[in-house]
């Protein structure tokens, strides 16, 4: 079916609503209808995320039931309880799209457990194995633009789902008539009769028990430590002021134009921490305020971004460094404090910072390196739970801004990263020190590491054609040098047999200065990522290196 005959489908449905039939029929460009209809919202271990509108590759009332209903079937099959956990954050949508959800579910036979109001991420995580679900669903964007939303599909691990999860859920979804095999329930009508449940203040109260469990100075003094906090018009708003007051941390300034949840997020319109336009309004006030720390958290509170004083003003800090800094802070204090478990494992990614080999040397830690993604490393923390060892996993991080420290959940979780970071400042700051003047001892003694991130967007309806072409080109022709150095491996992430882990759609070109250049198409998105990483005996040295990898990179992607 091509997109005009999607689009005459849709249009002629007795399902759609008055007000999406008036929005197709107020569409006069031809590539923008196809865009809307050319192909079916891609279901993946992310789940569905796209734009919002109406169109079968847009996120809508329609895409969410069918996925829905997709998810219901495949449930069905398997022996997995019949519940699901449902939370959503502050987008546009979201709230609905969760109910709608819910409908589906109680539709099928299958108990949806709904929070009562937008809730972080890593709540969700935390409900689907505390409520004994066999799956969750977290409605979500995550750092995506105002005009996207997303469907984030968690398994009874409270991981992300599998890649088999996800390629069996996709079979049940393509089976599915998006508007005649749908069932739906009428939402009143299951709730009275308790196939929707609302989850109870207990849960999200164990949630922070949990979270508070994992900290790592339990010698904590009355050191008063001043914040600055954004969460970015989302869903961390809550969560995050709990855990900080239960710390002690309860000199908290907000931004106050991004306090409230809005999904509009009118200040920032990529509200990610990674980004400094999304961090503006905290940095200005921090010119006010003086704090210690600036905090910021994404829409549904599972990445964190810092800012820290030094020369007068304050400095963002990148994924890696906070992640390091983590990392060395629990394991530094926790051996002080004797309370450093046998065998401990820390776990990151392929594409996070090698600084944290050496630290995890030094401190007599088993280093583990997943794909890209936090279900990888939730996956890992689930072997050691399997193993009856859940307590030898002390901390994980990627470098895109998550972090976690505890088995209490199975994805990065800012409400865990907050109270650490701040822990951890206060901790320095008792010592004199600032997490800036932290990191430079840290590069004083590890070395340099320098990672940079670029991004290739492909938009259209040939975009992801552009991007497989792209990635084939190069497994047929692999760079024998890049930038003027010599390419000493290249290594394929698709042969699992070569790396130990599993097959992914991931290039790695290691060089002979020690530098790197990784290539990896993004799951969620229409774009090519690169993750470039130097070492060298200064900042500026190792960026140089990255800036020639960078130019290098561009013409890889042509």
């Amino acid at each position: 079916m091509d997109y005009k005959e999607n689009f005459a489908k849709w249009l002629t449905s007795p399902v759609l609503e008055e007000q999406d039939a008036e929005e197709l029929q107020s569409i006069t460009d031809a590539a923008e209808l196809e865009d809307r209809f050319c192909r079916d919202l891609a279901f993946g271990t992310g789940g569905l995320r796209g734009k919002l509108g109406v169109g079968t590759n847009r996120m809508n009332i329609y895409t969410v039931r069918k996925a829905t209903q997709g998810l219901a079937d495949y449930l069905n099959q398997t022996d997995l309880p019949k519940r699901v956990a449902i939370a959503h954050d502050s987008r546009n949508g979201s709230e609905r799209f969760s109910r709608e959800t819910a409908r589906v579910l109680a539709a099928n036979g299958i108990t949806a457990l709904l929070y009562p109001r937008l809730q972080p991420t890593p709540a969700l995580s935390f409900a689907v194995r505390d409520l004994g679900c066999g799956a969750g669903v977290c409605v979500t964007a995550s750092h995506n633009p105002a005009e996207y939303n997303g469907y984030k599909v968690y398994g009874a691990d409270g991981c992300q789902i599998t890649l088999e999860a996800a390629d069996a859920v996709q079979k049940c979804i393509e089976a599915l008539d998006l508007f005649a095999d749908i069932r739906l329930a009428d939402y009143e009508t299951a709730l009275a009769e308790g196939r929707i449940q609302v989850i109870g203040e207990d849960t999200l109260e164990r949630f922070l028990q949990a979270v508070q469990a994992q900290q790592v100075d339990r010698e904590a003094g009355e050191e008063a430590l001043r914040v600055v906090y954004t969460p970015l018009n989302g869903s961390g708003l809550e969560c995050v002021e709990k855990i900080l007051g239960r710390i002690g941390v309860t000199d908290v300034t907000m931004v106050p134009e991004q306090k409230m949840p809005d999904g509009n997020f009118p200040t920032c319109p990529y509200p990610n921490p990674e980004i400094r336009q999304a961090m503006e309004r905290g940095l200005a006030l921090c010119e006010t305020v003086k704090p210690d720390l600036l905090l910021g958290t994404d829409p549904d509170c599972d990445r964190c971004g810092i800012a820290v004083p030094h020369g007068g003003s304050y400095v963002l800090m990148t994924g890696n460094e906070v992640g390091v800094l983590l990392l060395d802070y629990i394991c530094r204090v926790r051996l002080q404090q004797g309370t450093m478990p046998q065998n401990p494992v820390a776990v990151t990614t392929i594409v996070s910072t090698r600084m944290a080999d050496p630290v995890c040397r030094k401190y007599g830690v088993e280093l583990r390196r997943t794909l890209t993604g936090f279900k990888f490393i939730g996956e890992q923390i689930g072997l050691l739970e399997k193993q009856g060892h859940a307590e030898r996993y002390i901390f994980g991080f990627e470098e895109s801004y998550g972090y976690l420290s505890g088995s209490h959940v199975r994805d990065k979780d800012a409400v865990n990263a907050a109270m650490l970071i701040c822990e951890m400042a206060r901790w320095y700051k008792r010592r004199g020190k600032t997490l800036y003047e932290a990191m430079q001892e840290l590069y004083a003694e590890f070395g340099v590491y320098q990672n940079e991130l670029h991004s290739t967007a492909y938009e259209g309806a040939d975009g992801m054609a552009r991007m497989n072409a792209i990635m084939a080109h190069l497994r047929r022709n692999s760079p024998a040098e890049l930038a003027g150095w010599k390419v000493q491996q290249a290594v394929d992430y698709q042969n699992s047999a070569a790396t130990g882990l599993p097959g992914a759609n991931v290039l790695e070109y290691r060089l002979e200065n020690g530098a790197s250049l990784m290539i990896r198409p993004s799951g969620t998105e229409p774009k090519i990522k690169v993750y470039l990483s130097a070492v060298g005996e200064s900042v500026e040295k190792a960026k140089a290196v990255n800036a020639a990898l960078a130019a290098a990179a561009g013409g890889l992607l042509q």
